[in-house]
């Protein structure tokens, strides 16, 4: 019974402690432009996330070629299928 109510309190704490999912916001500098990417997607690697971009109001299949950390944000590298362009997205931490 111990270890049930163990579990439960920390399946409670966990749950409260992820609080809402929010979007990432970022600037890819080179376009001049705010991107967000939207709850649910996987930055990895490999993978293909969506985004939105502010400059011409749409969202974006991106390819993630690399994340980095630099001090308070991070670089995701990767490859914008829609536009056709290699892009540097400085993420917010």
């Amino acid at each position: 019974m111990r270890t049930l109510h163990t579990l439960m309190t920390l399946s409670l704490f966990v749950a409260l402690s992820l609080g809402p999912a929010r979007a990432w916001d970022g600037f890819d500098y080179d376009a001049g432009s705010s991107v967000e990417i939207e709850p649910g997607n996987v930055v990895r690697p490999g993978e293909s996330v969506e985004i939105y971009d502010y400059r011409d109001g749409s969202y974006h299949d991106f390819e993630v070629d690399s994340i980095e950390r630099h001090g308070g944000s991070v670089e995701v590298e990767g490859f914008d299928n829609d536009a056709g362009d290699d892009r540097t997205l400085d993420m917010d931490e």
